[in-house]
């Protein structure tokens, strides 16, 4: 099986930034921001992008270590003092883990949930028929402010959140930013604050408003969309029938 990849610099210095940050807060300033943030992932997950929600629960895994040194701290550092911040980890990681069950039930449910395995795992999975090996072609993304290039040469607008074409069709409450697949049947614009995708096939008139997901590449003309970073790829028929759509 292949090893699990660490996280990134760019990952692991906010975090760590973070952890000590609570470390040197008083607990009792340090406890209520990871509750504040327990309650935002309850309250509005269905609302955040999963690129916020992966942030939320990175900060909640790394807040508690700092919140329990500064108790620890409080306490006068003795053994009775690590004595109940090592209690209190293992209360709150158990807590913890709980929540996250919770947040990841859909995917449990789900039967495509092996897509968050990672590529390494699949490819060498003993079972199985054999894997094609798919290249997914990076989205370009374009920004309407400075104009967009349409593969097919037609004309488009961007007015109030509204792209605009010049056959009268159009994708409202997204935007400013969009692209073309390679050529050109598919259209995709992000939503608001990134909480998704619209896709439009051109070809076949069919849009897809999509919560929680983003393109991640193209293959044969094709979209590919993932949650969060990290998770495997997903084509768009194995997607659709789990979000709201036009």
């Amino acid at each position: 099986m292949a090893a699990s990849r660490w996280p990134g610099w760019n990952i692991v210095l906010p975090a760590l930034a973070w952890m000590v940050a609570l470390a040197l807060l008083p607990w009792w300033l340090g406890l209520p921001l990871l509750f504040a943030l327990v309650a935002v992932v309850l309250l509005l997950q269905h609302r955040l992008a999963g690129e916020h929600v992966a942030l939320i629960r990175r900060g909640l895994r790394w807040g508690l270590p700092g919140v329990l040194f500064a108790l620890q701290r409080v306490l006068g550092g003795d053994a009775f003092a690590w004595g109940a911040a090592l209690l209190g980890a293992l209360a709150g990681y158990t807590l913890l883990a709980g929540l996250e069950a919770w947040l990841d039930r859909a995917q449990r449910r789900d039967p495509i949930a092996m897509a968050s395995a990672e590529w390494p795992e699949l490819a060498l999975a003993p079972i199985g028929p054999p894997a094609e090996i798919i290249e997914l072609q990076l989205p370009a993304w374009q920004s309407a402010d400075e104009g967009l290039i349409d593969p097919l040469a037609h004309h488009v607008e961007y007015r109030s959140g509204n792209f605009l074409f010049a056959d009268g069709s159009g994708i409202d409450g997204v935007g400013p930013r969009a692209a073309f697949s390679p050529a050109g049947r598919w259209f995709v614009a992000r939503m608001p604050n990134d909480r998704g995708i619209v896709l439009w096939d051109r070809e076949g008139q069919h849009r897809h408003r999509l919560r929680g997901w983003q393109l991640c590449g193209w293959y044969r003309e094709q979209p590919w969309l993932i949650r969060r970073e990290g998770d495997m790829p997903l084509a768009l028929p194995a997607v659709l029938g789990q979000d709201d759509e036009d």
